[in-house]
């Protein structure tokens, strides 16, 4: 069964996700918009949102993050009988021509996720670009792999069974550093993986919520546990792809 949906976790981003929901909706894609305790002018443009037909809201109480919010999206979705989600961020980052693509993907590898690997032009911040490459090769170390080009773009199409099943068994960070750390377990269980490339806009008014210190200390932290993570199952993981 292929049944896709996207899962958007939406944090104060009014302006740019009306657009983004309906270019999803051309795109004959239902979405799941999770509330991540946005203030009210952009609470209310979910609630108007969800109120079209193949739009579902989940409203969290409290801040989660992007990881969190992504988390409780993806099993709302799972819940509403979907069997795939294209996970894609409500500030407009993401080019949504490419969602054909993506879906054509995952139908024909429906047991793969299928992660974008980011072309930026010359609106990405060159701090957090150059910050990338550290984190790729903590990534590939962590994941005794190459196979993860970039781990932090966060347009991807996760088959939900395995991906719940990862979720539901491990507690994973619920801010930026959900993006790499899921993909670096999953790689561990030996996850097929599919790559395309995407362009990945920065919009000059965009809103960020990357926190400089904090999410970077998160994200480092992060490499950590995952590091000494690696050296227990490294026997194991290798095993596994010698048998693959």
């Amino acid at each position: 069964m292929h049944k896709p949906c996207a899962v958007i976790p939406v944090y104060n981003h009014e302006q740019a996700l009306p657009a983004v929901v309906a270019d999803l909706l051309r795109a004959g894609l239902p979405c799941v918009l999770v509330d991540d305790a946005s203030h009210a002018p952009c609470a209310r443009v979910l609630g108007q949102l969800a109120e079209q037909p193949n739009v579902y809201l989940v409203t969290l109480a409290a801040n989660q993050g992007k990881g969190g919010a992504v988390m409780a999206g993806l099993r709302e979705a799972a819940r509403l009988g979907f069997s795939h989600a294209l996970q894609v961020d409500a500030d407009g980052q993401h080019d949504l021509a490419d969602v054909s693509h993506f879906l054509a993907q995952s139908q024909a590898y429906p047991q793969a996720l299928v992660c974008g690997y980011p072309q930026y032009d010359a609106s990405v911040p060159k701090g957090r670009l150059y910050a990338r490459y550290l984190t790729h090769v903590w990534v590939w170390i962590n994941s005794l792999s190459l196979q993860i080009p970039d781990s932090m773009c966060g347009f991807r199409v996760y088959p939900l069974p395995a991906t719940l099943a990862m979720i539901d068994s491990v507690q994973l960070g619920k801010r930026m550093d959900f993006d790499p750390e899921i993909l670096v377990r999953l790689a561990w269980r030996n996850q097929p993986m599919r790559w395309l490339p995407t362009r990945v806009h920065y919009p000059q008014d965009g809103l960020s919520h990357f926190r400089l210190f904090h999410d970077n200390a998160l994200i480092s932290k992060m490499h950590a546990k995952l590091f000494f993570g690696m050296l227990l199952r490294a026997p194991l993981i290798l095993w596994r792809r010698w048998r693959a």
